[in-house]
């Protein structure tokens, strides 16, 4: 058994890892207007270069589960560190949209590779069933945390530095953690004899990005419905064809067999929805703070530190107390304070900037760090050893997931109600590029005499807010669901 202080210092190196790969996939929230204005990137090409990371790690997570369990975890880990940082170089500096895009995708492989080590190698090292909960507590912590202070490490990064520095910050943390990964974690995993099933990652890869597209297609105010159309059944074909070929196989990527366990579904299914609500506040938070009231990056991202603050706290809080509350009431506890934090932000974002919102913040924040680490534990100690690798890569899955459906979910809604809602007098003729985003609308106000570019930037501002306001409700629906239906998951058989 490890020493004490070794077991820590490891949980400190898989942890760093695990914060790189989860602020990458919230780091550009603060970057994004800045971005786009730089590389002229479309509406569209805006949503790929936010969800190329997460959905392309979706879909290579099973597989790279299946392999940290047959190869080793600690290979595993060590093996997709360098490629972070050589994607993570590309990334930086990208001229292009579209080759920001495919650095992005190359950045998710070497994501994809460390990322289920990371807990699987934390359930190896920490035995003790207590210790091993508030590890897993603290993982979370870094998990839920990280995904929440993403906009605010990149509005620091931004206020002195180039959009591409909130990229090029992976390298010396993975050049510091490789050789202290390399001298301390002690082998683990490579028990597995599963054969890696290839064509059911690509499978699932072209379904989930055939489901997306057809999402955010279906999220435009003006729906190309033949292109809606290819794309869902293409994603719905590939998805069902993976399904029924992991069902059919001796050594699936992904063992259904394990949803079985109504525990377990509700762990996964609590990982999405917690993913997408934060997500998608944090995303739509710090444009308004950006577009609508002018702060700078960092402002914005002061502005919502509550929220990741009290995620942090949250997160080990909870796992402390798991045992003792155990994974019903906690689950409870963490939507209903989301719900109240989610409600207060809807009540008071336009006409309060002071205390009274950033305790709405810190609520939703402590409620989404309380059902990320439930959501994590209720996973990893409803499976088996064996299959500690699969779980932690399924469960990862599940938040990468929750990230692309709150990006295209909530952006597409954002967007759509925005451009049902921006309405402009006859005499200020714009491009419609106008009609399509805030931030477009401000690039097309660039090139109009003054008084049209002020009553474009009012009326975009109006519509942005009416858009940000049916967001909230929308999100407050999907708490009220999640608060009445998850916890009877929770039932004893």
């Amino acid at each position: 058994m490890l020493a004490d202080y070794k077991r820590w210092i490891i949980l400190l190196l898989v942890s760093s890892v695990l914060f790189l790969i989860v602020i990458d996939v919230t780091v550009l929230y603060t970057a994004l207007p800045r971005l786009t204005h730089d590389l002229g990137a479309t509406s569209s090409e805006k949503l790929w270069i936010m969800n190329a990371y997460p959905l392309i790690v979706a879909g290579l997570l099973p597989a790279a589960g299946m392999l940290s369990d047959r190869i080793g975890h600690k290979t595993m880990f060590l093996m997709g560190l360098p490629l972070f940082a050589l994607a993570s170089l590309c990334a930086a500096f990208s001229p292009t949209a579209t080759s920001l895009i495919l650095s992005r995708g190359f950045l998710a492989v070497g994501a994809a590779m460390s990322m289920p080590a990371t807990l699987s190698i934390v359930r190896h090292v920490f035995l003790e069933p207590k210790e091993r909960a508030l590890a897993i507590g603290i993982w979370s912590a870094v998990a839920s945390g990280g995904a929440a202070i993403g906009p605010l490490v990149g509005g620091i990064l931004l206020n002195h530095f180039w959009w591409g520095s909130v990229f090029l910050i992976n390298v010396p943390v993975v050049l510091l953690v490789l050789p202290f990964a390399c001298f301390l974690i002690p082998k683990c995993g490579g028990e597995g004899s599963q054969k890696i099933d290839y064509m059911g990652s690509g499978l699932v890869l072209i379904g989930l990005i055939g489901a997306i597209y057809a999402l955010k297609e279906l999220g435009k105010p003006y729906t190309n419905w033949w292109e809606f159309v290819i794309a869902a059944v293409i994603g719905g074909v590939f998805l069902t064809i993976f399904t029924r070929r992991q069902m059919g196989s001796q050594s699936p990527m992904i063992d259904f067999k394990l949803f079985a366990n109504p525990r377990f579904s509700a762990g996964v299914i609590m990982a999405i929805l917690s993913m997408v609500i934060i997500v998608g506040i944090e995303l739509l938070l710090s444009q308004r703070l950006q577009l609508v009231m002018g702060y700078t990056p960092l402002q914005a991202a002061m502005y919502i530190i509550p929220i990741p603050l009290a995620s942090v706290l949250a997160g080990p809080l909870a796992g402390m107390f798991l045992h003792k509350i155990g994974e019903r009431y906690l689950t409870i506890f963490g939507f209903v304070c989301t719900l109240i934090g989610v409600i207060g932000l809807t009540y008071v974002y336009q006409s309060s900037t002071g205390a009274i919102l950033l305790a709405f913040l810190f609520f939703i924040g402590f409620g989404l760090g309380v059902a990320f680490t439930t959501a994590s534990t209720t996973v990893m100690l409803n499976a088996p050893d064996s299959k500690a690798g699969m779980a932690a890569s399924i469960e990862e899955v599940a938040y990468e997931i929750g990230s692309v459906l709150g990006v295209t979910f909530m952006g597409g809604l954002m967007s759509a109600i925005y451009t049902m809602k921006l309405s402009l007098p006859d005499d200020v003729i714009v491009d419609t590029k106008a009609y399509d985003s805030i931030d477009e609308a401000f690039i097309v106000a660039e090139s109009l005499p003054s008084d049209s570019a002020n009553v474009l930037i009012t009326q975009a501002n109006i519509a942005f807010d009416q858009a940000f306001t049916g967001v909230m409700i929308s999100t407050l629906v999907i708490l009220i669901l999640s608060t009445l239906l998850l916890p009877l998951f929770f039932r004893k058989n």
